[in-house]
C-alpha cells in the first residue's frame, strides 16, 4: 500500500513539471485605423491571433465607410441592399440609442461629416450653407430600416457608423475569447476597451488609465480605474476639432438638428457600460449633448457611468464624475 501511494506521488509530481505553466497570452496589431491590444489568460498559452484577425476583417467588410468594397460602402452608393449579421446587430443598438438620445445620435449624418471633412469622403461636397441644407434634408434614422437581410433608405441617405463600430468590433473579439472558456481578458481598440474578470499575471482587477487630454498629440495618464466585467470607451474633441476667426472651437462631431460641428468646451467623456457598443456610441453622444442635458439623461439611465474632463468659464481644466464612475 505504501508504494502504491508513493508510485502515485511520483507521477503526480512528474505530470505537475511537464505541464505548461498558465499564461498572459498578448496580442497587438493595426485595425480600424489604429491599434488593438488583446490581453487573455488561458492554460495552454493558445495564440488565437489568426481567428481575431479574421474576425476584424469581417467586421470592416461589413461596417467600414474607408473601405470600398464594403457592405456598408456598396449600401451608401446604392448598389446593395443587402446586410449581414453584423450589420444588422450595429444598426439595431443605433437605433435604441438614436431613439433614447431624441436623433442626437445619428448614424445617417454621414455626408454632413464628410462636407466638414471629418468623415472617409474627404473635400465630397464644398461647406456653404446651402449644402448643409440640402444634406441636412435626408438625416433621420427614422427613415432606415432593416426587413429580412434587406436595408430600407432614401437613395440619398449616408450612413456612418464610425461613432460605434469601434466598441462592436471590441465586442465581437470579447464574445470570441468568452466562446473559447476565456474569463479573463482585456481587449482594447484605440482606447476603447472590454474587460472580464482580472489580470491573472497580477492577480488583480484590470487597472485602466484615462488619457490626459494634451492638445500637442503626447499621452499621459492623470486617473487610473478599475474595471471588471465592464467596458469603457473615450470620446476626445482635442485631437480633432476646427478653430473659427473669433479662436471659438468646434468638435468634429456634427450637431445632428443643425448640421453644423459642435461648439463646446468639453474636452473629453469617458463612458463605462455593460458592452464595449453602447459605451462607444454614447461617448459621442454624451460630446454633442454637454454636460447639463447629460445630468439630466443619467438621471433616467442609471446603468451608464460617466467622466468629463472640460474647460470652465476661465479656460481652466475642470473634473466631473456622474453615475459613480470610478473615482
Amino acid at each position: 500500500m505504501r508504494k502504491l501511494i508513493s508510485i502515485t506521488l511520483i507521477v503526480a509530481f512528474v505530470l505537475a513539471c511537464t505541464q505548461k505553466a498558465p499564461e498572459n497570452v498578448v496580442l497587438r496589431g493595426p485595425v480600424f485605423g489604429t491599434d488593438f491590444s488583446i490581453l487573455y489568460y488561458v492554460d495552454d498559452g493558445t495564440n488565437y491571433m489568426d481567428e481575431i484577425e479574421g474576425l476584424f476583417e469581417n467586421v470592416n467588410m461589413s461596417l467600414s465607410t474607408y473601405i470600398a468594397e464594403s457592405r456598408l460602402s456598396q449600401i451608401n452608393r446604392n448598389e446593395s441592399n443587402e446586410v449581414d449579421e453584423h450589420f444588422k446587430k450595429v444598426m439595431a443598438a443605433s437605433k435604441v440609442i438614436y431613439r433614447l438620445s431624441e436623433g442626437v445620435f445619428d448614424p445617417t449624418i454621414g455626408n454632413v461629416v464628410n462636407a466638414w471633412n471629418f468623415g472617409a469622403d474627404k473635400n465630397k461636397f464644398l461647406t456653404d450653407s446651402t449644402t448643409i441644407d440640402s444634406l441636412m434634408q435626408y438625416v433621420g434614422l427614422n427613415r432606415v430600416g432593416i426587413v429580412g437581410n434587406k436595408i430600407q433608405k432614401p437613395k440619398e441617405t449616408y450612413l456612418e457608423f464610425n461613432a460605434i463600430a469601434k466598441g462592436y468590433g471590441v465586442d465581437v473579439i470579447g464574445e470570441f475569447l468568452e466562446s473559447k472558456g476565456i474569463d479573463n481578458y482585456l481587449v482594447t481598440i484605440g482606447g476603447d476597451m472590454r474587460v472580464s474578470g482580472i489580470n491573472k499575471e497580477k492577480n488583480q482587477p484590470w487597472l485602466i488609465g484615462i488619457d490626459d487630454p494634451n492638445f500637442d498629440g503626447s499621452q499621459s495618464f492623470s486617473k487610473s480605474i478599475s474595471l471588471k466585467n465592464e467596458s469603457m470607451a473615450t470620446s476626445g474633441t482635442y485631437r480633432k476639432y476646427k478653430v473659427d476667426a473669433n479662436g471659438n472651437r468646434y468638435a468634429h462631431i456634427i450637431n445632428t438638428k443643425t448640421g453644423y460641428p459642435t461648439k463646446t468646451n468639453v474636452l473629453s467623456v469617458s463612458v463605462i457600460a455593460e458592452d464595449c457598443m453602447t459605451a462607444d456610441a454614447y461617448a459621442t453622444t454624451f460630446q454633442a449633448m454637454g454636460i447639463e442635458k447629460v445630468k439630466e439623461f443619467l438621471e433616467r439611465h442609471h446603468q451608464l457611468k460617466v467622466y468629463f474632463i472640460y474647460l470652465n468659464e476661465n479656460n481652466e481644466m475642470e473634473f466631473l464624475t456622474l453615475n459613480g464612475f470610478p473615482e
